[in-house]
């Protein structure tokens, strides 16, 4: 048995802003060599522990050791300095800067760039053959996958000497591969002795990769067990408090007329790339079709045209009315004039403005609502304000403050956010792209039952999702995309994980698949 002294030991931590406490007492020791996961609700002050051990707030109250030793970590550099480095859950990363480039800013060694870059190129290859991290040095990040560009920052990480790494909902918008792939590389850091701590919201992920797990709830520290010894019910039940459903009951479908009736249609990048190649399908008022499939095989582009965000052709008809396919719109209009709502796959740039309140974000694409205008040219705030707070409650929006600006909201509470403001429309057309990515057990349940009794209502729902198990426990129909294709279409009591997979790969094709 080892008698090295923990890599991490956080006693007593208390981190309070304003009124708001986000951690109360919190301790917890991580083992060296160890992947140690911490769970909680959105909102349960994880990350908020992490950004203290990595220098981005100070601790109010409490103490840090690293190795045994008591530390003060003054700043994110101060962090790395004593061998800390962090993945956030939205990468820090520039855009139009090459791999080698993003690595190396920051941490630039004298005046003369070219030796240093040379001296880098040197590094990360040593450092990609050891862990698996191979990605091309010279490619700009605009041009790489989200896994990618996550080796990038696990790189950037290791690069600055660090040997434990902080991981804050690392698959958050990561295929199943791609995590696959990611835990290959985890297991390998930690064989070569590395410490690794990961935030996630996947229950299943956890009992996969972790030795050791630490549960929050509500700001406080509610218990630390070995892996091994504990289920994902019993760590669901520890996280919210009381007993969490995971497949959601739901009465069978009664589909009325068709809402949404898409034929032939295309869709062509920005680079001339066509990622939706004459597709055709309907969905029906009250019942919900599933599009299931690997992130990058046109789901996100059916979306961004049906959301009135790209331009297409084809023909698209929403209640019998033809839709305009030649250029982004004014949603605005499309959500007056059709009834669609549309929750993003991607929060942070296509549903929100995180400068803005929340109570602001509450009302975009709604702003001209007869409820939210005193007269036709002025906006009636205090009526937005007080809609927010009932569905930040409704919502549980944590803080349910709705003065924060959205990106002080962690990621799943900006989930929320968007969630309340398009379900609440009672549409008649629900564009919704991965509900409950970056969202806590709890919410999920919560996000799924709202789904459900949308469709019960009357509303035709279109869901993208790269969670299979969210497919199958929602869709009364599945259409399968593959390289910008619908391969096939499957009634969930009737398919498995296991041929949707093969469908989401292409290794079924489209012609020899059984009608249905």
């Amino acid at each position: 048995m080892s008698h090295d002294p923990p890599a991490i030991e956080l006693k007593s931590i208390y981190k309070a802003f304003g009124s708001i406490q986000a951690n109360k007492d919190i301790s917890i020791t991580v083992a060296a060599g160890s992947i140690h996961g911490i769970v909680g609700e959105n909102g349960a002050g994880k990350s908020t522990l992490m950004s203290i051990l990595y220098g981005f707030y100070k601790a109010d109250q409490g103490e840090i050791y690293v190795k045994g030793k008591q530390i003060l970590i003054r700043d994110s550099q101060s962090a790395i300095s004593f061998g800390i480095g962090m993945v956030f859950q939205h990468f820090k990363l520039v855009e139009n800067f090459t791999v080698l480039e993003n690595i190396i800013l920051g941490s630039e060694k004298g005046y003369l760039l070219t030796p240093a870059l040379n001296q880098t190129r040197t590094a990360l290859y040593d450092l990609g053959k050891d862990y698996e991290l191979n990605v091309d040095l010279d490619a700009e990040i605009k041009d790489l996958s989200v896994g990618l560009q996550q080796r990038v920052e696990i790189l950037k990480v290791l690069y600055r000497g660090a040997d434990i790494l902080i991981l804050d909902e690392p698959t958050g918008v990561l295929t199943p591969t791609e995590t696959e792939q990611l835990f290959r590389i985890l297991r390998r850091l930690r064989n070569e002795g590395k410490t690794i701590i990961l935030i996630t919201h996947k229950l299943r992920e956890i009992m996969e990769i972790t030795d050791q797990v630490s549960v929050m709830r509500r700001g406080e520290m509610v218990g630390h067990l070995n892996t091994p010894d504990t289920t994902p019910e019993e760590l669901a039940e520890m996280m919210v408090g009381r007993k969490v459903i995971h497949n959601i009951s739901k009465s069978p479908a009664s589909p009325k007329g068709t809402v949404l009736q898409v034929e032939n249609l295309n869709v062509v990048d920005d680079l001339g790339v066509e990622r939706v190649k004459g597709i055709s399908f309907s969905v029906c008022a009250g019942e919900v079709l599933g599009i299931a499939g690997v992130a990058g095989n046109g789901q996100s582009e059916l979306l961004e045209v049906l959301g009135g965000m790209r331009n297409g052709t084809g023909v698209v008809q929403v209640s019998d009315q033809q839709l305009d396919l030649s250029g982004p719109k004014a949603t605005g209009k499309w959500r007056r004039n059709f009834g669609i709502a549309h929750v993003p796959e991607d929060r942070q740039r296509e549903g929100l403005v995180m400068e803005y309140f929340a109570w602001e974000n509450v009302a975009f694409g709604y702003h001209r609502d007869a409820r939210y205008q005193k007269n036709p040219f002025t906006m009636d705030n205090s009526a937005i304000r007080k809609d927010a707070v009932g569905k930040m409650g409704r919502f549980d929006v944590r803080p349910r403050n709705p003065w924060l600006r959205a990106k002080n909201f962690s990621g799943g509470n900006q989930q929320k956010i968007v969630v309340a403001r398009e379900f609440e429309r009672k549409p008649n057309l629900l564009l919704v792209g991965q509900p409950t990515r970056g969202i806590d057990i709890g919410a999920v349940e919560f996000v799924h039952r709202q789904i459900i009794a949308l469709r019960d209502q009357g509303t035709a729902i279109l869901l993208v999702s790269v969670e299979l198990s969210e497919i199958l426990s929602l869709a009364d129909r599945i259409a399968v995309m593959f390289d910008g294709r619908i391969m096939g279409e499957r009634l969930p009591e009737q398919t498995d994980e296991r041929e949707l997979s093969l469908l989401m790969t292409g290794i079924i094709e489209q012609g020899h698949d059984p009608a249905i």
